[in-house]
């Protein structure tokens, strides 16, 4: 009975000889492509990937070989492992082969198609080149306009900010002008007050004053004019 590491690498196994067989057909389709140039991209893009997903299948392979406890079990993966590993290789040089007569099949396209049209390509690349210089000076517009734009936002937050500094010193000054007026307020009420308690001084001492003189009168009179 087969153990389940058993399993396991004869998946491995089957998913590397499948995505081998699939390189081999991408390779194929490369090698009979005339064009255009996208679908050569395209069909590369799906190698690309397919040989990403072989050369994990064949490191996933290579531990589990040394996951093994017996040697001779060890040694069968690694082997089975470097013969995939030379197959990719193989594959690769393929691969590489095919994109160049690909390539070399749509160059001689494209110049037999400018043999024989020569004058409607140039046009169609004149027309193209105008519409890419009128799409240039569009976006250089619409950047033009948009810098413009920010500027005279940012002028007018310094502006808004100006204002909201000047509107923040006067009412400052308001305040300190509301707290000025109350101190010369209460300084005239307290100047006032101290011009009545003068007067009230004055006139104490003044009484004060008459009637130490009356006093005095009074026993100076009693002493010398008793008779009176």
């Amino acid at each position: 009975m087969a153990s389940s590491s058993d399993v396991l690498v004869r998946i491995c196994g089957q998913e590397i000889i499948k995505y081998d067989l699939e390189i081999k057909a991408l390779i194929q389709d490369i090698r009979e492509c005339c064009g255009p140039q996208a679908v050569r991209l395209d069909l590369n893009s799906t190698v690309k990937q397919k040989f990403n997903q072989l050369r994990q299948r064949i490191q996933d392979m290579e531990q589990m070989a040394k996951e093994q406890d017996r040697e001779t079990d060890k040694q069968a993966i690694l082997s089975e492992t470097e013969g995939h590993r030379k197959q990719m290789l193989s594959n690769q040089m393929a691969w590489r082969k095919a994109n160049l007569a690909c390539k070399l099949a749509i160059d001689n396209l494209e110049k037999d198609e400018l043999l024989q049209g020569g004058d409607s390509v140039r046009q169609r690349k004149a027309t193209k080149e105008s519409l890419a210089q009128t799409s240039s000076d569009i976006t250089e517009s619409l950047m033009s306009i948009s810098r413009m734009m920010s500027q005279q936002v940012q002028q007018s937050e310094e502006t808004i900010g100006t204002l909201a500094s000047s509107s923040r010193t006067v009412q400052e000054t308001n305040e300190e002008f509301k707290a000025m007026t109350g101190t010369i307020h209460l300084g005239r009420k307290l100047i006032l007050k101290y011009n009545r308690r003068e007067l009230t001084d004055k006139l104490l001492i003044f009484l004060a004053l008459a009637l130490f003189l009356a006093t005095v009168l009074y026993i100076l009179k009693k002493r010398f004019f008793p008779f009176i």
